[in-house]
């Protein structure tokens, strides 16, 4: 089971940002290895228009800050 999480972590990143901002979560442990959700400048997202999915996915990176992701950064998405 933990390497399930493990794979749908490691190879989720929502991109599709109308707003122009993403949140990130960058790994303490694998550089490189980050999830990002779609929100606005202060950094909340719109838990309502995610899937099941994607919002269990940020709040667990949200859960787990300091133990596996660092702080998050709020983004623009042009930047990528």
């Amino acid at each position: 089971m933990i390497r399930y999480k493990e794979a749908i972590m490691s190879s989720m990143t929502v991109t599709v940002c109308s707003t122009g901002f993403e949140i990130r979560f960058q790994s303490l442990f694998q550089t490189g290895r980050a999830v990002s959700f779609p929100c606005d400048a202060q950094g909340h997202v719109d838990l309502d228009a995610m899937t099941e999915r994607v919002r269990l996915s940020y709040l667990r990176a949200r859960a787990l800050v300091g133990r596996e992701y660092a702080a998050p950064a709020v983004l623009p998405t042009d930047l990528h």
